[in-house]
């Protein structure tokens, strides 16, 4: 027998309320990426772990930072995975109107750094859990809670290779990035760099006696240029992105310290959004056969010191837009979306679906409050999140 509508409508109202409760505790975390996440992730630990979730925490060399994954229901392969990331952007030179830390609630909406961005979906997740482990449960369900995702996805690109070790198999994925309760089908892979070029020193009169750093930067920098035009050509059909291609971009240029010295020391920074990973490994690989074969031969001919050192920044994955994806399809009959979407700013997707997952972006908030003074979600973006969570446990026993 369905209870009347007056006690659903009640039944909702009390996991709002929770969930709000343990929002305005997430919030009081300052798990800026710079510090630590322990405090939180070991509220989640303790939360998921009195709903009996078996519960494992992965940390970081460092010890300061751990990742959270925990799952209901059976073992073995299949199931799916609910994620999001601990760590918030800093709030330092933000003018915001109350404490960043300090959950606010005005006019049906919710301020305080990361409440879209992404503890709200954290929050909703976690108090679903306790609903999730009252079913009968066919298949498992895991909540992954990872750190430095703001920084470069570090926690996520870590995760990844733990449960691949562990043979830890879930069939599909949904990270719940703000996207306005939209379906997120794919997005643009993100991937910094900063190259350094040590050369020699010496007087500008006399230019074949040293290694201009600078003159090899810019040599450099050319060459990733000239890439522009074959990614322009690889272009997948029909490809939903705009540009329709992978994008390079040359952020900044330093080198030298006068006119008339030539410049022992050069740097270049520099990223690619790649719309399919081939692109990432084509360019990569140009640029690497162009050092290795080039550059750094004529620089250590003159010094053989010379040399060129490339730090990664970050290397995100993008979320490739694929025609069989289980999770798109199970998230729109849950929203009752007729259609999916692709966005510009990256997640931890793309590594989800690279360890062979389904995957799909699809959680409350906007992206346009994400990373500003004054980061909001409405009251109404974290009921549409919990329907969503809701009808998502009727897909769990059958």
């Amino acid at each position: 027998m369905q209870p009347p509508p007056s006690a659903v409508r009640e039944t909702v109202t009390d996991r709002l309320e929770d969930t709000l409760d343990l929002l305005q505790s997430l919030v009081g975390y300052p798990t800026v990426s710079a510090d630590s996440n322990l405090e939180m992730v070991a509220d989640l630990a303790s939360r998921l772990g009195d709903c009996g979730a078996r519960v494992d925490l992965f940390s970081d060399e460092s010890g300061t930072k751990a990742n959270l994954f925990a799952t209901l229901g059976p073992e073995g392969d299949g199931g799916l995975v609910l994620s999001g990331h601990t760590d918030v952007v800093p709030v330092e030179d933000q003018d915001w109107s109350s404490d960043p830390f300090v959950l606010l609630e005005h006019e049906e909406l919710l301020y305080g750094r990361g409440t879209c961005d992404m503890k709200g979906f954290i929050a909703a997740a976690t108090v679903m859990a306790r609903e999730y482990s009252q079913l009968d449960l066919k298949r498992p369900l895991h909540f992954a809670f990872t750190y430095d995702e703001e920084v470069g996805c570090l926690g996520a690109r870590s995760l990844v290779p733990e449960l691949r070790k562990r043979g830890i198999k879930p069939a599909m994925a949904v990270i719940g990035e703000p996207t306005s309760m939209r379906v997120i089908e794919g997005h643009k892979g993100c991937c910094e760099y900063t190259v350094r070029f040590n050369g020699l020193e010496g007087h500008g009169s006399s230019p074949d006696l040293g290694v201009n750093a600078a003159e090899y930067a810019a040599r450099y920098v050319m060459h990733l240029l000239s890439l522009r035009n074959d990614l322009v050509q690889r272009a997948p059909v029909q490809s939903p992105f705009t540009p329709p291609w992978t994008t390079i971009n040359v952020g900044s240029i330093h080198g030298g310290v006068a006119h008339n010295v030539i410049a022992g020391k050069a740097e270049v920074e520099w990223e690619m959004r790649p719309v399919q990973n081939s692109d990432g490994e084509f360019v990569k690989r140009s640029i690497h056969h162009f050092v290795e074969r080039e550059l750094l031969p004529a620089m250590q001919n003159v010094h053989p010191d010379a040399d060129i050192v490339t730090e990664v920044i970050g290397e995100v994955a993008g979320l490739e837009v694929m025609d069989d994806n289980a999770a798109r399809d199970l998230v729109s009959r849950l929203v009752g979306a007729n259609g999916a979407h692709v966005v510009p700013f990256g997640t931890e997707a793309g590594l989800f679906q690279e360890l062979g997952m389904s995957v799909v972006v699809c959680g409350p908030g906007s992206i346009e409050q994400a990373h500003k003074p004054d980061e909001f979600v409405s009251v109404e973006q974290m009921r549409s999140c919990l329907t969503m969570l809701e009808r998502l446990g009727d897909q769990l026993t059958v």
